[in-house]
C-alpha cells in the first residue's frame, strides 16, 4: 500500500513479518488458540491513519510465527531496512513481529544497521481477531515513534512503552505490557501520538556485519545454549560437540547462574570445548543485573547480554 506523495511527505516503510499481530483465531474471545501469520501487513494498517504530513508504504518480508524466526529471515529483513534507510524521502521504519523472538531480532537489528533513522519493532499479544486486539494501537504508536523528527537507533514500541534494541527483554507470558528493558528502563512513551523521551535515543551499531548484506546466502556459524543449574553435567556439551549431521558447533553460551557461575562439571566439559577451539562466552541467566567479571575467570562474558542476545553477538563476532 503505498499513499499518494507530495514533495513534503515524508514516507514511513511498515515491514511485516507475521506473529500475533497477524493471527487469527476461530473466535473473538479466543487470545490463544490462533495461528499466528494470517493477515497481510497492508491489512493491519487499515483503519490507521498516517501522522499529518507521512505516508505509510507497506511490504511483507515474511509471514510467520516468530517462534520459527530463521536466519534467512533475518538476513532478508537486514537488507530491506538497509534499502529503506538510504531512501532520503523514508523517515523511519516500522517491523510488525511476533512477541516470541521480538528481542532477538531487535537486537540482531540493532547489531548490524547503522541506523540513523528509527527501525522501530511492534507486536501484539493478542490476535487480530480478538474481541479487543492490542495490535492496532502497537502499530500506531510505532508509527508515531518512527515519524519523530530526530529519532534514530533500533527500538521496540509495546504498550504504549518504547524499548532500546539492547535492553528488551519479554518478561511475561501473557498480559499485554510484556516486555522491560531491565536495569536500564525504557527510553520512553507515546501518549496519545506523542512522543515522551526519558532518555536518549539508541546510538547506532558502529559497523554492519558486510556479508549479511553483501551476499545472497550466508553460512551461519553453529552456536548454542547451554544452562547451567543444580545438578549439571558436561553431557549437554559433549553431545553437542560430538552431533553428526549438522554444521560443527563454532560457540557455546553458558547460560550462567548470578554473577556468571557455573557448575563444575559443565565448566570442565565447556574448558575442554573452549581447548578444542570453541569460542565460549557466558552470559547471567538473572533478568536484571550485569556479569561482573573477576581475576581468574575462565570464561569470557557477555556483561549485560541475555543468553540469548550474547549467542547472537557471538554469531556474528564469528560470521564478521
Amino acid at each position: 500500500m503505498v499513499n499518494s506523495l507530495s514533495p513534503e511527505v515524508r514516507r514511513v516503510v511498515v515491514l511485516g513479518t507475521g506473529g500475533t499481530i497477524a493471527g487469527k483465531a476461530a473466535s473473538s474471545g479466543d487470545n490463544i488458540g490462533y495461528t499466528a501469520g494470517q493477515v497481510g501487513v497492508a491489512d493491519l494498517l487499515g483503519g490507521i491513519d498516517a501522522p499529518t504530513g507521512v505516508a505509510l508504504v507497506a511490504e511483507q518480508v515474511a509471514q510467520l510465527d516468530s517462534k520459527d524466526m530463521s536466519f534467512d529471515t533475518w538476513q532478508k529483513l537486514a537488507q530491506r531496512c538497509a534499502h529503506w534507510l538510504a531512501q532520503a524521502d523514508v523517515a523511519g521504519i516500522v517491523i510488525t513481529h511476533g512477541t516470541d523472538t521480538l528481542e532477538e531480532t531487535t537486537f540482531f537489528l540493532h547489531s548490524v544497521l547503522s541506523a540513523t533513522k528509527p527501525v522501530v519493532l511492534t507486536c501484539a499479544m493478542r490476535p487480530a481477531t480478538a474481541l479487543a486486539p492490542d495490535g492496532p494501537q502497537n502499530v500506531r504508536d510505532a508509527i508515531s515513534v518512527a515519524s519523530t523528527p530526530g529519532a534514530r537507533g533500533v527500538m521496540a514500541v509495546c504498550a504504549g512503552t518504547i524499548h532500546g534494541g539492547l535492553d528488551i527483554q519479554k518478561t511475561h507470558t501473557y498480559r499485554l505490557d510484556a516486555f522491560a528493558s531491565g536495569d536500564a528502563g525504557p527510553l520512553g512513551y507515546v501518549e496519545e501520538g506523542e512522543v515522551r523521551l526519558v532518555r536518549a535515543w539508541p546510538e547506532a551499531a558502529a559497523s554492519q556485519v558486510s556479508k549479511i548484506f553483501d551476499a545472497a546466502a550466508v553460512q551461519w556459524p553453529r552456536v548454542e545454549i547451554v544452562m547451567s543449574h543444580a545438578g549439571a553435567s558436561g553431557a549437554v556439551v559433549e553431545a553437542l560437540v560430538q552431533a553428526k549431521g549438522v554444521d560443527p558447533l563454532r560457540g557455546l553460551v553458558l547460560a550462567a547462574t548470578g554473577n556468571g557461575t557455573v557448575h563444575h562439571a559443565l565448566e570442565e566439559a565447556a574448558l575442554k570445548a573452549q581447548a578444542d577451539g570453541i569460542a565460549i562466552v557466558r552470559a547471567t541467566r538473572c533478568v536484571n543485573g550485569r556479569i561482573l567479571p573477576k581475576a581468574g575467570d575462565q570464561f569470557r562474558d557477555a556483561g549485560a547480554l541475555t543468553p540469548v542476545k550474547a549467542r547472537i553477538a557471538l554469531m556474528l563476532e564469528l560470521l564478521g
